[in-house]
């Protein structure tokens, strides 16, 4: 009988150690700075590099494909089992008490940018294989450990893989909760446009507007420049109307112009409840202002079809499915100035029984502003789903429930995750019932702990599948 978690114990130091040269490396995805031999920026290659000199450190045979997705490899056999996890990370942000790419513990919890989500996971994952490999357990059977580089974003790394290497035959990724994620929503983008059509003469103008990192992200903090007379009393009602909702308001005034600044709290776009919008918050107070045609028009679209609606309810695209619940919608991305008008990207977590295609024209039906329009934005993740009585699934909600004695079940979520890319593919881990869901916030952590718990579960869930 092996004792994964004294295994993975003997291993805690170096985990830790190979855990934190990834975690240094600032791997956003950059394709602003995109060269030949980094297409994707040279941060999620280098961290791609840095986890392949890892495995190939232990003996593992690796394979690097165009610096932007790779693979480890182990054992023999007619199938393969795919363990698909991301080197790349959402941009820090503000709010953090720590340097983000500087590993700190504290308090038990390891915080970091990626220490959740992916890298922590990630790491917890490798050494589970590294200790099947170091005991020298016999396998019937290939694991390709795979790496993508811009999972939080358009998945051209992992796409280009599958295009030019083989796709295992089943396979999890630990990028999500425990006990199991069978079942993911699918995702897509709008991207809502102005036309700048509109009159911009006003009492007050709206001279520009900006919010949002990254459209999986809950924007944190909102501003916007405004330009006019009379704003003596704006200050002290900016900062009644934050206080009142729980944000942080900023006041500047610089060239004639008054510079707002709202901040909330950032979260990951799949359960936007968990964060405090400061981009619909700061539409909200700046519609009751005599704001200029144009720009009036911009904020109240926000208030009045997306300001504390996470369902899409005031936008028209309500949605429920009994096996994968609720849609959910998270406006992301804004950006406006008085010349060229503006949009915004809402981000949708959308259940089987619908399609963007349908969810867009509802948008356009219910937002009826002439030079208003909606278009299905990037790329579409279609719902997926693996039934609960699946070999995979069964084989790996039991291993969860003989190491942490709790009762597994099937879950849904909106989260996307690599596991999709596979017909037979789930999301496994690593997060812990009841453990609150840091990814995409400040301060990101991952308790010390459950990167061991996590690790050992996966040591004998991998060892239980390919054995």
């Amino acid at each position: 009988m092996i004792d994964w978690q004294a295994e993975v114990e003997k291993r805690q130091d170096a985990l830790l150690d190979d855990l934190g040269s990834i975690l240094r490396i600032h791997s956003e995805r950059d394709v602003e700075h995109a060269t030949k031999e980094y297409p994707l920026g040279a941060g999620p290659a280098e961290a791609l590099k840095q986890m392949l000199a890892i495995a190939e450190r232990d003996g593992f045979t690796t394979k690097n494909v165009e610096n932007v997705a790779g693979r480890i490899e182990f054992g023999e056999g007619a199938e393969t089992l795919g363990i698909l996890s991301h080197m790349d990370v959402v941009p820090a942000g503000d709010g953090w008490e720590t340097d983000p790419f500087e590993p700190t513990i504290k308090d038990g919890n390891l915080i970091a940018r990626g220490s959740a989500d992916d890298k922590g996971p990630a790491m917890a994952a490798y050494y589970a294989l590294k200790i099947i490999k170091d005991l020298d357990l016999p396998v019937s059977k290939k694991v390709h450990y795979i790496f993508g580089t811009d999972e939080e974003s358009e998945w051209v790394g992992i796409e280009r893989y599958l295009e030019v290497e083989p796709a295992p035959d089943f396979g999890f990724s630990p990028d999500a909760e425990f006990p199991i994620i069978n079942g993911e929503k699918g995702i897509t983008d709008f991207k809502i446009s102005f036309k700048p059509e509109l009159s911009t003469v006003g009492e007050i103008r709206l001279m520009s507007f900006h919010s949002g990192l990254r459209d999986n992200m809950v924007p944190q903090t909102a501003t916007a420049t405004i330009e006019g007379h009379q704003l003596g009393q704006l200050s002290d009602q900016f900062v009644a109307f934050a206080a009142e909702n729980g944000l942080v308001a900023d006041v500047e005034v610089k060239d004639h112009q008054t510079i707002l600044t709202l901040t909330g709290k950032g979260a990951h776009a799949l359960e936007p409840r968990a964060g405090l919008n400061a981009a619909t918050y700061l539409a909200t107070f700046l519609s009751d202002l005599s704001l200029d045609p144009a720009g009036h028009e911009y904020v109240s679209v926000i208030k009045d079809y997306f300001h504390l609606d996470s369902r899409g309810d005031h936008a028209g695209i309500k949605y429920t499915d009994k096996l994968m619940g609720e849609l959910t919608a998270s406006p992301d991305i804004f950006r406006y100035d008085i010349e060229n008008g503006g949009h915004i990207v809402l981000n949708v977590r959308f259940p089987q029984g619908i399609t963007a295609e349908e969810i867009n024209t509802n948008i356009n039906k219910t937002i009826k502003h002439a030079n208003v329009n909606s278009e299905v934005y990037g790329r579409v993740e279609t719902p997926h789903y693996v039934p609960a009585d699946d070999p995979l699934v069964k084989t790996l909600l039991s291993v969860y429930e003989k190491q942490t004695g709790e009762k597994g079940e099937e879950q849904i979520i909106g989260g996307g995750t690599y596991g999709r890319i596979l017909d037979r593919g789930v999301a496994f881990g690593a997060q812990f019932p009841g453990q609150p869901n840091v990814m995409h916030q400040a301060n990101e952590y991952m308790p010390v702990a459950d990167i061991l718990r996590a690790a050992a579960i996966y040591a004998e869930a991998i060892y239980e599948l390919i054995k």
